[in-house]
């Protein structure tokens, strides 16, 4: 089982966007751990207020540090030490395949979801331990980010997707994208499913797929090849690709 805690302001926002799928079905299977904290339930004032105006001016409010360290402080209290605090900001490292691999190897992971320009810097310096972002550009605020990393962490879960190998055989498993799927009927709209995925010679659906996987990621993330899990008759299609084989 892993444990996920998520400061917002907008509870309603992640717990909607968890009602549903494989998340979901994880919670209720026991498999996944997740309670969602209002930071306004540990502000001190009667306004509730979890920003103020920078310091050196300009546009916008600034999230106030003690909200977010009285429910990171309270989340410990509660529900136990965590492995990870993190902070969902567009200046973190980038969120892939192989942060979530390692962080479904944690027990329990706080994450942070910040609004308005942003969080005094003192949460990061105090509070934080990793900071994460899912892609160059911003969003009006982590609850979003915060879904997005649930979701991938949690589908490598044992028990959480109904069929494991699936998991395994996915975009970016191994470094390189996925092969392209299909399904009944075998003809629409005047295309039709390759041959070799009706022979029923799995040896020869098998290095299909294999090729066809390397010859996507070729095409669309070249990058990801300079660090993928490749043997030698991966480096021998790729070869045959590139020759136009």
């Amino acid at each position: 089982m892993i444990k996920f805690d998520v400061v917002t302001i907008f509870p309603r926002m992640v717990l909607a966007g968890l009602a549903e799928g494989v998340v979901s079905r994880g919670i209720v299977r026991g498999l996944i751990d997740l309670a969602v904290h209002d930071l306004r339930d540990h502000t001190a004032d009667r306004h509730r207020s979890v920003d103020d105006v920078p310091y050196g001016g300009g546009p916008g409010m600034v999230m106030k540090p003690e909200p977010l360290a009285r429910a990171v402080e309270d989340i410990g209290a509660k529900r136990g030490t965590p492995d990870a605090v993190v902070l969902l900001t567009p200046q973190g490292r980038p969120f892939r395949q192989a942060e979530a691999a390692r962080m479904s190897r944690l027990s329990h992971i706080v994450l942070l979801c910040g609004r308005y320009e942003g969080m005094d810097e003192r949460v990061r310096e105090l509070v934080a331990t990793d900071e994460l972002s899912i892609g160059d550009y911003v969003l009006s605020g982590g609850e979003l980010p915060a879904l997005v990393i649930i979701d991938a962490i949690s589908r490598l879960i044992p028990g959480v997707v109904g069929d494991e190998q699936s998991v395994e055989q996915e975009s970016f498993a191994g470094g390189v994208l996925d092969y392209p799927h299909y399904t009944r009927p075998a003809e629409f709209a005047g295309l039709k499913v390759p041959d070799v995925l009706l022979s029923g010679h799995h040896a020869d659906v098998r290095r299909w797929r294999r090729k066809t996987a390397l010859a996507r990621t070729l095409e669309r993330r070249p990058e990801l090849l300079d660090d993928a899990a490749l043997d030698d008759d991966d480096r021998a299609l790729l070869k045959e690709i590139k020759n136009g084989k």
